[in-house]
């Protein structure tokens, strides 16, 4: 009897012990399996960062933010850009990250304290004589921003830019100078060797407060729109076929002005012909 009550004591004393322990675990339910996205395919794989996605007064569709290495021309601005962007997986709508959210009004930028400056989206006319940026000197096709009190105008990529840079193939800070100084360093910085691309051009340059370094402001937006870290160099020095479409185009026009040139003299002798026959009709009609 006594070994029959242990025995029932044991039992007892297991199926507690296995009921308080079942009893300590949550109930069994079915792993969480997140739910698969649509991604889009594109030609090198994209990364798609999950969770940025815009709606942009600009396109119907909804557009994504993506980080490709390919060259692409932003819808907005019409510059080129390369790596993070907003694109449409409908259609191939592109936009910059600043393009796409860029803000109403800018107010105490550093390029421009003076004045407030509006953002402008409609597409600037063709014509001869276009717009250029106040910071970069190139063209303005697309989105800028316009100071409402003064006609200072800047691409949305160069109000990224700020009065101090630190650009990432050069070592030390380096500070916007003043138009001022650049004005009067052989005509708005054309004295200036860019220690990027070399050249000496127009628009504002930086200088490096450690050494005698410049930087165009041009060629630091490549910073700024992905180019530079993408391994893009280069776009802005004309191709062979740009060349030898500028060398065709002088061809023709000095074959046309030579045209011109020889059917004027031809006019010119006919004309000075008739009149001398004129004369010689008059004196015959004089003399009889």
């Amino acid at each position: 009897m006594i070994r029959a009550k242990s025995k029932m004591n044991s039992s007892r004393t297991f199926k507690r012990s296995q009921s308080t322990a079942s009893s300590s675990f949550p109930p069994h339910h079915p792993p969480y399996v997140p739910k698969k996205t649509p991604l889009v395919e594109f030609p090198a794989s994209p990364q798609l960062i999950l969770g940025e996605e815009i709606v942009h007064f600009s396109h119907p569709h909804p557009l994504s933010k993506i980080d490709l290495p390919d060259l692409y021309t932003c819808a907005g601005c019409k510059e080129y850009g390369a790596g993070k962007r907003f694109t449409c997986q409908q259609c191939d709508y592109q936009l910059h990250e600043f393009c796409g959210l860029a803000p109403q009004t800018l107010k105490g930028h550093p390029l421009h304290y003076q004045h407030q400056l509006a953002f402008l989206s409609k597409p600037v006319k063709s014509g001869i004589a276009k717009s250029k940026c106040d910071v970069c000197a190139k063209p303005i096709k697309g989105y800028r921003f316009r100071c409402v009190a003064c006609p200072f105008r800047m691409h949305p990529s160069c109000e990224m830019l700020q009065d101090e840079v630190i650009f990432p193939s050069h070592p030390h800070a380096l500070r916007l100078l003043p138009s001022t100084a650049q004005a009067s360093s052989a005509g708005d910085s054309a004295g200036f060797m860019c220690g990027e691309c070399g050249r000496k051009r127009s628009g504002r340059v930086y200088r490096c407060t450690g050494c005698d370094y410049h930087l165009h402001a041009v060629c630091a937006k490549g910073a700024v729109n992905g180019l530079y870290d993408n391994g893009i160099k280069g776009l802005e020095k004309p191709g062979m076929l740009v060349v030898a479409a500028k060398l065709a185009s002088r061809v023709v026009v000095d074959f046309i002005g030579g045209l011109i040139e020889g059917i004027g003299e031809s006019v010119g002798e006919v004309l000075v012909q008739n009149v001398a026959r004129g004369r010689c009709y008059s004196r015959r009609r004089a003399e009889e």
